[in-house]
């Protein structure tokens, strides 16, 4: 990994502009002897791959199973073990809440509490609408806890975030989040003596509103994760000399792009709203982050072939994207969720890199098996940024 330093140092502003596809998830394992992407067609992509290069990253180290705040850390070119995010603040700055040195954050989510245990963590994935009524019902009810305000904001489906706003509040709290279905609910619990307090506060919280919710099955109670108090962290245009922009429709993505200092487009919720946007600003950024959530969202629900389908209608609007014409684009995952498993995983993900300047490789189709053996190899995902400079003229020689 190149140090933050270095690559400081030695960047330099140009007219090429870099686009980072990501499609959340997208690695896979076999079902039926094929991954999602081998059962998939995609001739674009692999058109693509054709006259690019190939290789496989890794998003923290090999067998370590990342969550999205740091695997897409590390594709911004940020080591994310150095820069560790809490959960709660990049759903806090996805749905616009402004945070102060006062305030912890959390990322919670609407679920079903029956005979005393965690039916289901996603309440049905009730609709963003409902979760709007629910949020609105939550912050009249209870507007503070313990002499700290509570702000609540709704997100999509089952999502929503709460903060609690006081001075002395501190983060550091194991997450109030059984993880799987058919469990107890479990308290927040403070891993250090300064955040005793504050995991205590958020317990009241979780206890009042599951009174409040009461009536309002399946979204009867709430469990929150990602406890976090606001970092410093540099933005990309420190760094890199960049002038970025990101097109995500999902709140805790955005988050993360306006916590590096990505501006944050308004866009709307399908891939061909998400196109408009890139067009429309197109000519006003250097670097675009363009974020495609349901290859994750499916991989987890364990839907193979609705994750095939997410795939193939990637590959269908493809070409509308490059129609652009960026200097240099990367296809990759920030992480694996392969169906089979039904969460994030530890396997490498596919990575695929296009730019005038790029030494092609053999790669013929844009899957797993055949980007192990493409030219870039496999490497951290942190190296990406690099790469993108480079091929797009932006760094200078490093030394004499």
């Amino acid at each position: 990994m190149v140090p933050e330093s270095v690559l400081r140092s030695i960047t330099v502003r140009t007219e090429s502009r870099i686009l980072l596809l990501v499609l959340d998830g997208l690695g896979g394992l076999p079902v039926g002897g094929r991954t999602e992407l081998e059962a998939a067609a995609h001739p674009n992509l692999d058109r693509l791959a054709c006259e690019g290069a190939c290789g496989l990253t890794h998003p923290i180290s090999p067998g370590i199973t990342p969550g999205s705040g740091p695997s897409h850390l590390a594709l911004f070119g940020y080591d994310p073990l150095k820069h560790e995010i809490g959960r709660g603040v990049l759903e806090a700055l996805g749905v616009g809440l402004e945070m102060t040195p006062q305030d912890v954050a959390a990322r919670g989510n609407f679920a079903t509490l029956k005979n005393g245990v965690i039916s289901d963590r996603r309440a049905g994935r009730i609709s963003t609408e409902r979760n709007r009524e629910l949020c609105e019902r939550l912050q009249r009810e209870i507007p503070s806890i313990g002499g700290a305000t509570v702000i609540i904001k709704h997100g999509k489906e089952h999502r929503f975030t709460v903060m609690l706003r006081r001075e002395n509040l501190y983060g550091n709290i194991a997450d109030a989040d059984p993880q799987k279905n058919g469990e107890r609910p479990v308290p927040p619990r403070a891993l250090d003596a300064a955040s005793e307090e504050t995991a205590a506060l958020f317990g009241q919280f979780i206890q009042r509103a599951t009174e409040v919710l009461a009536d309002c099955a399946p979204a009867n109670t709430v469990l929150l994760r990602g406890f976090a108090k606001y970092p410093t962290i540099p933005t990309m245009e420190d760094l890199f000399k960049l002038h970025p922009a990101a097109i995500a429709a999902y709140p805790m993505y955005r988050g993360l792009a306006r916590l590096v200092g990505m501006e944050v487009l308004a866009t709307g919720e399908t891939l061909e709203d998400q196109v408009v946007t890139l067009r429309e600003h197109f000519e006003a950024h250097d670097f675009f982050y363009f974020h495609v959530k349901k290859t994750d969202s499916y991989g987890e629900d364990g839907n193979f072939d609705a994750k095939v389908e997410v795939i193939e209608h990637f590959d269908r609007v493809l070409p509308s994207i490059l129609a652009v014409e960026p200097d240099v684009v990367v296809v990759t995952g920030d992480h694996s969720t392969p169906a089979l498993l039904k969460s994030h995983s530890w396997h490498p993900n596919p990575f695929l890199l296009w730019s005038p300047y790029v030494r092609r490789d053999d790669v013929r189709r844009f899957t797993e098996a055949e980007c192990a053996r493409g030219a870039l190899g496999q490497f951290a995902a942190v190296d990406a940024m690099p790469l993108m400079l480079a091929h797009a003229l932006k760094l200078e020689k490093f030394g004499a």
